[in-house]
């Protein structure tokens, strides 16, 4: 039988600050909290998670894995992930479909246009 996906593993300066970025940003929930760990779900009941743990240093090169995040709307939701601290990076893109941004600490996420409908 094969394994289940549990969570996606976070390193961060800040593990409570960043969390609730990323809830705030995902529309997730805090399911657990403790001094040096913070675990968001979209519901307490839902898999996978990102649990934010603590490290001691900061981001320095780009991420091996990333988040891509597909809104409706994909303008409106820049906006409104820049609006809550996110910043565009350039990580050698050039002219695509996508949108590179990072989190408060640097992490490099793509928000991607809508889904096209049949």
């Amino acid at each position: 039988m094969p394994s289940s996906w549990e969570q996606v593993v976070v390193d961060a300066e800040d593990p409570a600050r960043l969390a609730r970025w990323w809830a705030e940003a995902l529309g997730f929930v805090i399911v657990h909290e403790e001094p040096g760990e913070v675990e968001i779900r979209r519901t307490p009941d839902t898999l996978p998670g990102l649990l934010f743990v603590p490290v001691p240093d900061a981001k320095t090169v780009k991420n091996r894995l990333h988040l891509d995040l597909r809104p409706d709307d994909q303008e409106a939701e820049v906006e409104r992930l820049v609006d809550m601290g996110a910043r565009p990076v350039d990580i050698g893109q050039h002219d695509v479909g996508w949108v590179v941004l990072a989190d408060p600490e640097g992490n490099e996420f793509c928000v991607l246009r809508a889904r096209v409908r049949p």
